[in-house]
């Protein structure tokens, strides 16, 4: 069975490359993509039962390819797209993607203690919300800046953001933080946040494909296999029999 939602990795590389990246993404990064692999694979899917696909890395706005990508599945399927939002202000880069109508952007904060990036985000989020893409945005939750996020979160409710776009993400690793802490962040109200925040287990709707074309049943975990073949068929073999590794953090284990 072909899960209704992908997640693909169109590049691990990225301006950034954050120390706590769960693909180690950066300026030396790259990709086993090519914008027509890319699109036939989704294609395919999209044929027998995939109804949704979010494009991230890395930071897909990198990927040279992700615009065409974007355009030709315009009306097949649902395309959002997760970005650090660094390009976001080049004009050329974001009248492109404008034009490639994606159904959904989501914009990360990674670091909520850095109120540059915190003004950033909300006013690129806002800003494409004008231009009539949906929008939203990502926050990231470290157990050592729950604070900082709180205020974060005050912010963007502030800013006319509501928590129907906006994405708690729990950094996975050292600093990650319980669930019970990620629920604090919210401060007792309703909250959207990762499936796993609860229980880590497989879901058969969803799957994660990297960068490097190899397939697990979520974005963290170390199970991953490389598809035999870049097709839906090639993903149905993929994920047969494959198990899913708990990611090493606070959150429940297996």
């Amino acid at each position: 069975m072909i899960p209704q939602r992908l997640s693909i990795e169109v590049t691990n590389l990225c301006q950034k490359g954050c120390s706590f990246c769960y693909n180690a993404s950066g300026t030396g990064g790259s990709t086993s993509w090519t914008t027509a692999s890319l699109l036939d694979f989704v294609l395919d899917c999209q044929g027998t039962g995939t109804e949704a696909v979010s494009f991230g890395g890395g930071e897909p706005l990198l990927f040279k390819g992700i615009f065409d990508v974007l355009e030709q599945t315009n009306g097949y399927l649902f395309r959002s797209l997760t970005s650090n939002g660094l390009l976001l202000d080049d004009p050329v880069v974001y009248k492109a993607l404008l034009k490639s109508e994606p159904d959904k952007v989501h914009v990360s904060i990674h670091d909520p203690e850095n109120q540059k990036e915190v003004d950033q985000v909300i006013w690129q989020v806002k800003k494409l919300d004008r231009d009539g893409i949906t929008s939203g945005i990502n926050l990231l939750i470290h157990q050592s800046s729950l604070l900082a996020a709180r205020q974060v979160a005050e912010n963007i409710h502030q800013a006319g953001i509501g928590p129907e776009r906006v994405i708690f993400i729990p950094l996975h690793g050292d600093d990650s933080p319980t669930p019970e802490e990620v629920a604090s962040v919210a401060g007792g109200q309703p909250f959207q946040s990762v499936s796993c925040l609860q229980e880590c287990r497989i879901r058969e709707r969803f799957c994660a494909v990297g960068w490097d074309q190899k397939v697990g049943w979520c974005s963290y975990t170390s199970s991953r296999k490389e598809l035999p073949e870049l097709s839906a068929a090639g993903l149905e073999k993929a994920l047969k029999d494959l198990p899913l590794t708990s990611c090493e953090t606070h959150l429940p284990r297996l």
